[in-house]
């Protein structure tokens, strides 16, 4: 596989690269000889794992802090890595919210259209126009299960993913004369940090470890991949359900992953 990234440049830019799914494909990377740039919201958490992939193989790592919520953090990830032969670009950056839409703060919702779409959107462009200037290149969007239907109690979040299928879809078709692949990552349920911040919980997850390699093998060779054995499982299983049935039976799988809120809830009634 490493012979086969030698069209994406010396350099990949991973977002959301100090935890879950983006972190393992930094480790991925690296492990291939790629130099990274790394880009997450804490400087201490990214200067520690930029020296850990130096140390352990010998590739250069540089370091952006970015709150990609900001629309001057996103310009800065583009002004920072113009010098620089990028190929890949890993949008991993994201996050959700869970539980009832009339009861999530509106701010933390439009936020996460920002980092989830608004900052993929710009980077996917200019990005895409360096690829092509130097004749090729790549952009792996991370997309997800709950795309592919509305999902109760995660309803913005899945909208987010939903733009990203599409926004990866079609320029999967409009990228390719130019030589510039693109792939659709859609994985079930991932061990990472997501959970904790959307506050769910998820007993039954994928590593982000599978669906970092597996991606970069699909890469170039499919328009999205559901990576690990949840991904499949539950996303060929949804795909053969309308979709009515699917927004039914996500309703009860986010009851079950949020349902120790709705337990709280009833306990502070109690009180």
């Amino acid at each position: 596989m490493k012979e086969n990234f030698n069209k994406y440049g010396d350099w990949a830019v991973i977002t959301g690269a100090t935890d879950g799914i983006g972190k393992a494909f930094a480790y991925a990377l690296a492990e291939m000889g790629k130099n990274v740039f790394l880009v997450a919201r804490t400087r201490e958490n990214l200067e520690a794992f930029a020296l850990e992939l130096t140390s352990q193989y010998g590739v250069n790592a540089e370091v952006i802090q970015a709150d990609l919520s900001i629309d001057a953090n996103v310009n800065k990830v583009l002004d920072e890595t113009i010098d620089y032969d990028v190929g890949l670009y890993v949008g991993a950056a994201g996050f959700g919210t869970s539980g009832e839409f009339l009861n999530t703060p509106i701010m933390q919702e439009l936020k996460m259209v920002d980092v989830n779409c608004k900052s993929i959107v710009k980077h996917a462009q200019v990005f895409s126009k360096r690829f092509k200037k130097r004749g090729g290149g790549g952009l792996i969007l991370l997309s997800s299960l709950v795309g592919f239907q509305g999902v109760p109690k995660a309803s913005n979040y899945a909208a987010t993913k939903a733009f990203i299928q599409t926004l990866a879809e079609g320029l999967h078709a409009e990228l390719k004369p130019h030589n510039i692949d693109v792939l659709a990552v859609a994985p079930g349920p991932v061990r990472s940090g997501f959970a904790t911040r959307a506050d769910m919980e998820m007993p039954n997850a994928d590593s982000p470890k599978i669906v970092a390699e597996t991606s970069l093998k699909r890469l170039g060779k499919r328009i999205t991949t559901r990576p690990g054995f949840l991904g499949k499982l539950l996303g060929y299983s949804l795909s053969m359900t309308p979709r009515w049935g699917r927004i039914k039976i996500l309703t009860q799988v986010m009851a079950g992953m949020t349902k120790h809120k709705t337990d709280k809830g009833a306990q502070r009634e109690a009180h």
